[in-house]
C-alpha cells in the first residue's frame, strides 16, 4: 500500500488547524466561553502546527535524488510542536479530573503577570493550571474541549512520526 504524496496530507492537516481554530474563536466570541491559559497555550500549538503545514505545502518537501530531508523537518517540527500541545492539554484534562479540593486556586490575570513578573515566572504559574482550567464548560460527544483538544494533538503527533519514518517509492 502506497500513501498518498505529502503536499495533500500537510494541506488537509492545516485546514484541520484552521477549523480547530475556527471552533475556539466561534466558542470564546460566539458562544462566550472564556479560554485560560492552557486553552490560550493549546491555541499557540495549533496555530504553530498550522504553520508548519502550510510551509510544507508550500514548499513540497516530497523526496529529490532520494533525500527526504525536507519531509524529515518537517514531521520532526510536528511531532514536537503537537507534543507540546498534548502536553499541556493533558495538564488540563487531568486539572479536570482532579477532586474539586486539589485544584489549584486561581492567579492573577495574564495580562498583569506579563507586564509585572519575569516570562519564566509567568510560564510556570501559567503551566500549573488553575481552578478555570479545571472547570468543564461545554462538552461535545461527552468530551470537553480540552480532551477534544488531546485526542486532535496526538492525532498531530502520529501524523508528524508518519511523515519522519514513511518511505517513498
Amino acid at each position: 500500500m502506497t500513501l498518498p504524496a505529502s503536499r495533500p496530507l500537510y494541506l488537509l492537516a492545516f485546514i484541520v488547524c484552521v477549523l480547530l481554530m475556527a471552533a475556539a474563536l466561534y466558542l470564546e466570541h460566539g458562544v462566550g466561553l472564556e479560554p485560560c491559559p492552557l486553552c490560550i497555550l493549546q491555541r499557540i500549538a495549533v496555530m504553530v502546527i498550522g504553520v508548519i503545514c502550510l510551509a510544507a505545502v508550500l514548499h513540497n518537501p516530497e523526496p529529490r535524488n532520494g533525500k527526504r530531508t525536507g519531509a524529515r523537518v518537517y514531521g520532526v517540527l510536528i511531532t514536537v510542536a503537537s507534543a507540546l500541545g498534548a502536553a499541556t492539554a493533558g495538564r488540563q484534562v487531568w486539572l479536570q479530573h482532579l477532586p474539586p479540593d486539589q485544584v489549584p486556586s486561581c492567579i492573577l490575570p495574564l495580562d498583569y503577570m506579563l507586564e509585572t513578573m519575569p516570562m519564566w515566572d509567568v510560564l510556570s504559574q501559567v503551566l500549573s493550571g488553575t481552578a478555570q482550567c479545571a472547570e468543564v464548560t461545554w462538552t461535545f460527544l461527552g468530551l470537553s474541549i480540552a480532551e477534544g483538544t488531546l485526542i486532535a494533538f496526538i492525532c498531530f503527533t502520529l501524523f508528524g512520526v508518519m511523515q519522519l519514518v514513511r518511505k517513498v517509492d
